[in-house]
């Protein structure tokens, strides 16, 4: 298993001068950082992140979103599905720059815009049309792509295990996969942890988010966090184990996100308790 910290803590675009933080992280244990990859506008500055990361023995994943309705996969309007599709192809440009593993996130729809129905089959083949067209670019960079089912007040499309496996199986690329994460599943999953079983199945579980139920330090608050590695671990989970936690430093991210408050007395305490936090229920 290895164990990554998400730096969406601190920043949307990480720069030099959050580079500070890699050494801490490396000295704590981590085995590598998954970075936001929401500017696009330089994929060359993404060179700059993996040689601060290579040099500090962290390897790289990311995270990324679609930004507005001109860049939605779900649009009925063709030409924002295009928009997608380019923003896509460019977030995988800046990805391989920065010696990426994996891409992850809700990159199907746009962060907290919803139709006020339930998802419809329309919707479902637009998007799949998008993330066809994209794999194969992933893949051809040695990506691999991991689309996260959100809870049901930051997405419609994607919120269970159950909906994530067969747009998977929907979809149907081996470079095109999904991840579990304990704070959407703590809010929308019966089985919060029996639910891992329906998308280990497919084969393509590519990514795993530990994040508590207020987004703060993991094993400070109520989601069954060692219960879910523990499974993880006994069907033979072997991939990244990443720590995604939230606060105030990012107002756009905290809107969305609704993150009103701060979570835990320091951002120390997020990156050295929640490794412990791992590291005991991997033991």
């Amino acid at each position: 298993m290895k164990i990554g910290f998400n730096l969406l803590l601190y920043t949307g675009h990480v720069t030099e001068e959050n580079f500070a933080v890699l050494p801490k992280l490396k000295k704590v244990g981590y085995d590598g950082v998954e970075i936001p990859i929401f500017d696009i506008s330089d994929p060359s500055h993404f060179k700059k992140i993996a040689q601060a990361c290579k040099d500090n023995g962290l390897a790289v994943n990311a995270v990324t979103v679609l930004p507005d309705e001109e860049h939605n996969a779900i649009s009925p309007v063709a030409a924002n599905r295009q928009g997608a599709i380019d923003h896509l192809k460019k977030v995988i440009e800046c990805a391989h720059q920065g010696t990426v593993g994996n891409i992850c996130g809700p990159f199907y729809q746009v962060l907290g815009q919803f139709t006020g129905k339930y998802p419809t089959e329309t919707e479902l083949e637009h998007a799949a049309e998008v993330h066809r067209a994209i794999a194969p670019v992933a893949q051809a960079a040695g990506i691999t792509l991991a689309i996260e089912a959100l809870n049901r007040f930051e997405s419609h499309l994607l919120n269970t295990m159950e909906q994530a496996a067969s747009y998977v199986r929907r979809v149907n690329h081996p470079a095109f996969g999904t991840m579990y994460d304990t704070f959407h599943a703590n809010i929308e999953e019966k089985d919060p942890i029996g639910c891992i079983d329906n998308v280990y199945a497919t084969g393509k579980l590519n990514n795993v988010h530990i994040s508590e139920n207020d987004r703060g330090t993991p094993g400070k608050g109520h989601v069954n966090i060692v219960g879910a590695i523990k499974h993880l671990k006994s069907i033979g989970y072997d991939g990244w184990m990443t720590i995604e936690a939230f606060g105030g430093s990012l107002p756009d991210l905290a809107a969305a996100t609704r993150v009103w408050r701060d979570f835990f007395p320091s951002t120390e305490e997020v990156y050295t308790d929640g490794f412990a936090c791992i590291k005991n229920a991997l033991a």
